[in-house]
């Protein structure tokens, strides 16, 4: 089976979440830790989080998958800016021990320069200082599109990075517009990318998937989501990811340019393929 959800508003708080969740048809979802496209965060209330993590039980929901703050660069060229983007690194994996056994994935950054050599020794550094030893979280690295400067645009960056931190609680999560953009063919060869990601990264570091189809061409190092069907991935494309046999039990995140109501519609499509 596979995990449906979409990245839902941590506002009014986890179990909030989790009723919205059930309400679209959603049996996983995500959230951004912080603002996006900001630093602030703040703690969690306890007892709504222990709310939360029975019913997701009782419900019957796969992992989590929290979200980094878009604006977090490790590898920055400004050791300040790279110091204060691993503070929040070091605090979001902080909170994240308060819900253990669950995800936090993360854009790895940009190198503005550096190489990405220097940017993979530097996002390392910052993982293994902020991954306490006993903090029960998953850590992944997004795959991304490959723009500009941005790591993480080729498998074997990811697998770089993960070599230098050695941690096991590191992982990947792939993004369909994302690896398409970067040049990877999904659409018509998703089992020849499955194993290419294997033999660099090794399917068992594949903990998600976010679902995105994309505004533009194979290759084009764009990272422009589109609905699903409404791209050049096509909902075909879909149809093969969450029937693949190697992808089941994967919590598998919507990030498409929709509202509540369309993320219900496409989790109910994207479910409708996995009924026999």
């Amino acid at each position: 089976m596979v995990y449906l959800g979409c990245h839902l508003s941590c506002g009014k708080g986890f179990r909030a979440m989790v009723r919205t969740a059930e309400s679209i048809g959603a049996d996983t979802f995500a959230y951004f830790t912080r603002n996006p496209r900001g630093s602030k965060g703040k703690d969690p209330d306890k007892g709504d989080i222990a709310a939360a993590l029975a019913e997701l039980k009782e419900q019957g929901f796969g992992k989590l998958v929290a979200h980094g703050a878009y604006t977090m660069n490790l590898c920055a060229a400004d050791p300040e800016a790279r110091s204060f983007t691993a503070s929040i690194l070091a605090d979001d994996l902080r909170r994240m021990a308060d819900l253990p056994g669950q995800l936090y994935n993360f854009h790895p950054g940009s190198h503005v320069g550096q190489g990405t050599e220097i940017a993979v020794e530097q996002i390392a550094s910052a993982l293994k200082t902020a991954l306490e030893p006993d903090y029960p979280v998953t850590v992944l690295l997004e795959t991304m599109a490959g723009k500009g400067s941005e790591v993480g645009g080729r498998f074997e960056e990811l697998r770089a990075i993960l070599d230098a931190v050695n941690d096991p609680r590191m992982g990947v999560c792939l993004d369909t517009c994302h690896v398409y953009d970067a040049g990877y063919d999904i659409r018509e060869d998703l089992d020849g990318v499955l194993a290419e990601f294997d033999r660099i990264i090794g399917l068992d570091r594949l903990y998600a998937l976010h679902l995105n189809d994309s505004k533009n061409p194979m290759g084009s190092h764009k990272d422009r989501h589109e609905k699903i069907g409404q791209g050049s991935l096509g909902t075909e494309t879909f149809r093969k990811i969450v029937t693949h046999p190697k992808l089941q039990g994967k919590p598998m995140i919507l990030e498409t340019p929709n509202e509540l109501p369309g993320y219900q519609q496409e989790i109910a499509l994207l479910r409708s393929f996995t009924e026999k």
